[in-house]
């Protein structure tokens, strides 16, 4: 669960503490290292509560740019690359070897093997300001949280209103004498018992704690076969289980529905193509299939995953992340935060996405916007997830899928730059 203050924290220098002051609420945070800079800033909704210098890779070592997120910490910790270096208050960010931790050689210019090396006193603090979960965003250039308003994004449901009674029948009740009827307004229009004693009223389910994260994206080949697997299993094929995994059987049931459809598969070579995807949905009455997938996570564990789809598949998407900084239940109302990450595809990613149109990621104009309002996504969809928001959940817009690093015991990984 990501860290909630409930201490005092001031603004950080490189190295020291500021002018500490006692943080009024408890507070949800994200931690932005701009590479350019070689700086880091600890953000508290779109308030800088801490800054401090950094030391990111050097050449040959380059820290990698993108979306991440701390998942264990060690206040003593000895690499497993580097001749079992000393990393005191190392806060992980990928299995593969990246942290955050302390360092005696904080330069303000790339001196590291590929980590963010900080000074003492702030690794320590920021140590203790965070949890497993507590977004880490590594940018080429400076980025900036700011508020987002947009009905793609999800709200927590507003309760249903009690019903009025305009339509409720007038009954007479028992009068104070005979001659002085009195009306009551009655929502039952049949003849009403004498009333029960009603138990205490059940109180109101408590709102979701932990939250969650999620990632949007374009479908790959794994979100292809599984919806393979399971529409072919529904029209009575032996495609085995639904895992995204061509094996022999899934194999032997694509072929037997080629093989009744030869006029359709005419000139397709391929085992695995948009043809046959489309073939199997019309098939079995599900429409035209979906370009697009949601998929969330809970304390680094899959929950669920769904289709969604976005128009205009040839233009790219870009990178966006979004954080949930504070809900108001009554009101069914949700505060998020965005960011957009530079991220410029290379020819070959483009052409295995389809993507004949890459509009300039930097942050200007209103890339956020326009990719939120290409995404739809199904009624009951964003009910469930409505359902389970809290503060601190994460979104993460991506055109490049899952990646390399996002696995057993992460958060969604986006890396825009390796």
């Amino acid at each position: 669960m990501f860290s909630r203050l409930v201490f005092g924290l001031g603004l950080l220098s490189a190295t020291a503490l500021v002018h500490p002051a006692l943080a009024a609420d408890a507070r949800t945070l994200q931690i932005i290292v701009s590479k350019d800079k070689q700086s880091l800033a600890v953000y508290d909704g779109t308030e800088v509560v801490a800054t401090s210098k950094v030391s990111t890779g050097k050449d040959g070592h380059t820290t990698p740019s993108g979306i991440f997120s701390v998942l264990e910490k060690q206040k003593y910790h000895e690499s497993n690359l580097y001749s079992a270096a000393p990393m005191p208050f190392m806060q992980r960010l990928t299995w593969s070897g990246i942290a955050l931790h302390e360092s005696n050689s904080v330069p303000r210019y790339p001196a590291s093997h590929g980590c963010v090396r900080m000074p003492g006193a702030f690794a320590k603090m920021l140590y203790g300001m965070t949890e497993p979960g507590i977004p880490v965003i590594i940018s080429d250039g400076e980025v900036v949280p700011q508020p987002i308003d947009h009905p793609t994004l999800f709200h927590p449901d507003a309760p249903v209103p009690m019903p009025l009674l305009s339509d409720a029948e007038l009954r007479p009740s028992m009068p104070d004498s005979p001659e002085k009827p009195v009306q009551v307004a009655m929502n039952d229009t049949a003849a009403m018992p004498m009333p029960a004693i009603q138990p205490a009223a059940t109180p109101a389910a408590e709102p979701p704690s932990e939250p969650i994260s999620m990632l949007i994206t374009r479908r790959t080949l794994r979100e292809t076969v599984i919806d393979i697997q399971t529409l072919l299993s529904q029209l009575g094929f032996s495609a085995g289980n639904p895992d995204g995994v061509l094996g022999p059987s899934t194999v032997q049931a694509i072929r037997a529905f080629r093989a009744l459809r030869p006029a359709e598969f005419a000139g397709d070579r391929s085992l695995v193509s948009d043809t046959l995807l489309k073939e199997v949905y019309a098939a079995t009455g599900k429409g035209a299939p979906p370009n697009g997938i949601i998929m969330v996570r809970q304390a680094f564990k899959p929950i669920f995953e769904a289709p969604v789809t976005i128009a205009d598949p040839g233009l790219a998407l870009g990178t966006h992340f979004f954080t949930l900084h504070a809900v108001n239940e009554k009101a069914g109302t949700a505060d998020w935060l965005g960011i957009t990450l530079e991220n410029n595809l290379p020819r070959e990613t483009m052409k295995r996405l389809g993507i004949t149109n890459q509009e300039s990621s930097i942050v200007t104009g209103r890339p956020i916007a326009r990719s939120l309002s290409r995404i739809t996504i199904p009624d009951e969809t964003r009910r469930r997830i409505d359902a389970l928001i809290a503060p601190g959940s994460t979104l993460t817009i991506s055109d490049t899928g899952l990646g390399r690093e996002t696995g057993e015991g992460t958060d969604f990984i986006t890396i825009t730059r390796g």
